[in-house]
């Protein structure tokens, strides 16, 4: 079993270990490294995670096998090159890096140092995701002709606070936060973007943010897609696939709708799992046993390089469309 420290305690450092702890054949937290060591002292002992003050100390522990980073975007690339160093096994939330060049940087590290390097990208995990990226694959929807991809959802209003609400940390306002998992997913699906030309209209003053984002891409093999996103909204999920011969659509996280030429329509409807578990899971079997990590390198840098580029166009005016 791989012993993990978690970097970074808040609600997305404890809904992961929640989704493993006790549950898991394959990873343990067995440190935390908080900045708050009274808030988290409850947390911990319930979980039996010792709690350390500083990232060295868990980098220098031989008891500790891997990281997994909850930790404040611009500092990722940092940490995962020490944790490569120090011969960790690393496992980033995403976005892995707000630049393909860092990306770059970070995945080298791990590639140097014969690390494994996992990424929070958990709807690819969906039961639907997966199986629209099978009917994609599976030519039965023809070439791929467009993407249309939407994620919205309230966390802002519970959640926003702290350094997610920094420019530095999201610049891409609603797309750093949740519209990145539709751009990880259009990746997938259609390969790296060319163009792009993005849009995001902001409502001011309000108590959280209130923002619409609308993004225009063309991808490397010429499938055009259209992003979407709402903060301050109830969620709603869709990722469709148009091709020649008919189209499918994932709704959410069990639900997948075919549409194909001359056919009945087919209404896919699959069982819930926690994917928070399924990603570190297949983290820690890439660390323990070599095994590849579901989301390969190159298209780590290709959704750093399209998030590069739709911040470049929404923040340009005078350059909306943006070439990568």
């Amino acid at each position: 079993m791989l012993k993990a420290a978690i970097v970074g305690l808040g609600r997305w450092g404890r809904n992961l270990v929640e989704s493993v702890q006790g549950k898991s054949e394959l990873l343990r937290f067995t440190h935390a490294v908080v900045r708050r060591p009274e808030e988290a002292r409850e947390f911990a002992a319930r979980h039996g995670i010792e709690l350390l003050d500083g990232y060295e100390r868990a980098l220098a522990d031989p008891d500790v096998q891997a990281v997994v980073l909850t930790t404040p975007h611009t500092q990722h690339v940092g940490q995962i090159v020490a944790a490569a160093q120090a011969g960790k096994a690393v496992f980033c939330e995403k976005p892995l890096a707000l630049t393909p060049a860092h990306a770059q940087r970070a995945i080298a590290a791990c590639r140097r140092a014969g690390v494994a390097l996992g990424l929070g990208y958990n709807r690819r995990f969906w039961p639907s995701m997966l199986e629209l990226q099978r009917i994609a694959r599976s030519g039965e929807l023809g070439e791929i002709l467009h993407l249309e991809g939407h994620f919205s959802n309230e966390s802002t209003r519970r959640f926003y606070q702290g350094w997610r609400e920094l420019e530095t940390e999201a610049p891409g306002g609603g797309l750093t936060a949740t519209g990145v998992h539709v751009l990880d997913s259009f990746i997938a699906l259609a390969g790296p973007a060319r163009r792009v030309h993005a849009t995001l209209t902001a409502r001011d003053p309000a108590p959280e943010p209130v923002d619409t984002l609308a993004v225009f891409l063309e991808f490397e093999n010429r499938a055009s897609g259209v992003l979407c996103g709402v903060r301050s909204t109830a969620q709603f999920w869709r990722i469709h696939v148009f091709g020649s011969r008919g189209s499918a659509e994932a709704l959410e996280d069990t639900e997948v709708v075919v549409r194909v030429t001359d056919a009945p329509l087919r209404r896919i409807r699959m069982t819930p799992m926690d994917s928070l578990g399924v990603e570190l899971e297949a983290s820690a079997a890439g660390a323990a046993a070599g095994a590849p990590f579901p989301i390969p390198d190159g298209e780590m840098v290709a959704g750093a390089a399209a998030f590069e580029a739709i911040v470049t166009s929404r923040t340009n005016p005078s350059t909306r469309e943006t070439s990568l």
